[in-house]
């Protein structure tokens, strides 16, 4: 098959897997399940030809094995309509850290609770500085579902898809178009859920709420349209829009409406029927990763709930999508996640505890080389008033993509220990955010289809890294 990269690594699945040009047949689903690991370790890790090589074997084996990218928009659509219950919200997960072993942890608890709603995901700036291209996430997650035994729809979600209010500034074109074309990546690696993020150019200096979120809208539509045009047949990518970034002034009724009546005006000029958005994200008081004190200690947040139930209510009353979203809350404190339910949140990222775990384990030894490291490299973002606690805090996310093989070889008793804290961890937010038992909902709305994956994208060039400071996560 195909070339002797791709011969060489299919022979360390120990011939549990046959592929052809047309074919793909598992001989033994345990030995593939016991040596997928080496692809995923080759995905993260290999040459850029290997890379390719074992993503596109890892996407072809999960196709056969039954784990199978989908779109969750059937699902929510339905929640707009008012046919499935309110007794759940959606988490998307951030693994920005040791995402194979991570993304394993998810399916164990899944499995456990018979859940099927729950969604990874990777935003824009964490591509940079995790390195993790589209269709290495996307490989890592599904290595792991055939690890761990999972099948069934795997919703892989392209996070904070964002412009880059200072690069628009300066060179508008350039900036969309490099959205588009990571939209392009993120889709033909299975990325079939995508939040587009042009809030960072909501402008409320101008006199009418219409005004200010037009240049959102239109570009949301614009993004909504190629996204159309871009998906594959019998997939329809589920897409979020943003009407106020995180870490701004808490959203408004009237917010949403304006940019919901000039999304839709503008997609049924630009994509004339074409649907267009499942949910909205809103701003309810949060901040990414959390506010660090002097101590190293978070910031308690005054999250607004009953924002996000109105808001939550006329997303489905008035639009027909499945709600509201909520970003920057995995600092939150536990105690708050139920009342994500409470509240009609259809949607709520986590990200940036789970790298916190990861690093409070992580060897003294190890730590210490990061934490040089950062002192070295980001030195320009330590502000006079930090404190140690709060540049490496603030920092230490930039260590990950040049640390990912250090942490990806780490002793195998520290990594059991990370993702036994991760398992715990994930079971307890599925309790809080209602996950037993939605893997009936998922098997009642959605319908997984088998895209094949195209061995030119695999094997072609790998895409460049770009600059993601002023990007959110």
């Amino acid at each position: 098959m195909g070339t002797p990269n791709l011969r060489r690594l299919l022979n360390l699945l120990d011939g549990s897997l046959e592929i052809t040009d047309h074919h793909t047949e598992i001989t033994d689903r345990k030995r593939l399940q016991d040596n997928i690991y080496k692809l995923a370790e080759t995905s993260a890790l290999g040459s850029s030809t290997d890379k390719g090589a074992a993503q596109y074997i890892i996407r072809r084996a999960a196709l056969a094995f039954g784990a199978i990218p989908s779109s969750i928009i059937e699902l929510y659509l339905a929640r707009g309509r008012g046919e499935i219950p309110l007794t759940f919200t959606v988490p998307a997960i951030n693994l920005r850290m040791l995402s194979f072993d991570a993304a394993r942890a998810v399916f164990r608890v899944a499995k456990e609770m018979n859940a099927g709603a729950f969604i990874f995901e990777i935003a824009r700036s964490e591509m940079g500085y995790t390195d993790q291209r589209p269709a290495e996430y996307t490989s890592s997650v599904l290595a792991a579902a055939i690890a761990e035994g999972y099948t069934g729809p795997v919703f892989i979600q392209g996070d904070h898809f964002q412009i880059s209010a200072k690069r628009f500034a300066s060179s508008p074109e350039s900036e969309v178009q490099a959205v588009k074309d990571l939209t392009k990546e993120a889709i033909a690696a299975g990325f079939y859920n995508i939040d587009i993020d042009t809030s960072t150019l909501v402008d409320i200096t101008k006199p009418s709420v219409s005004d200010q979120q037009k240049l959102n809208y239109t570009l949301s539509a614009m993004y909504s349209a190629f996204i159309r045009s871009l998906q594959p047949d019998q997939v329809q990518v589920s897409i979020g829009g943003e009407i106020g970034e995180v870490g701004g002034h808490n959203s408004t009724e009237e917010e949403l409406r304006a940019y919901m009546d000039g999304y839709r005006k503008e997609l049924s000029r630009q994509a004339p029927g074409t649907i267009g958005l499942s949910k909205i994200s809103i701003q309810t008081g949060t901040s990414h990763g959390g506010v660090v004190l002097p101590d190293g200690s978070i910031a308690k947040v005054n999250l607004d709930f009953g924002i996000l139930l109105k808001l939550s209510r006329v997303a489905r009353s008035v639009y027909v999508m499945g709600g509201t979203v909520q970003h920057g809350a995995s600092t939150l404190p536990e105690s708050a996640f139920g009342k994500f339910v409470e509240s009609e949140a259809v949607e709520v990222h986590l990200a940036t505890n789970f790298q916190n775990m990861v690093f409070d384990r992580l060897p003294d030894e190890l730590r210490s080389e990061i934490y040089a490291y950062l002192d070295n490299n980001n030195a320009s973002e330590r502000k006079p008033d930090m404190t140690d606690e709060q540049f490496y805090y603030k920092t230490r996310k930039n260590s990950i993509g040049p640390f990912k093989a250090k942490t990806w070889n780490l002793p195998p008793d520290t990594k059991k220990e990370i993702a036994q804290a991760l398992e715990e961890q994930f079971r307890k937010l599925f309790v809080y955010l209602g996950m037993y038992g939605t893997r009936a909902y998922v098997d009642s709305k959605v319908s997984p289809i088998k895209i094949e994956p195209d061995l030119k994208f695999y094997l072609g060039e790998a895409a460049e890294g770009e600059e993601v400071l002023d990007l959110a996560d």
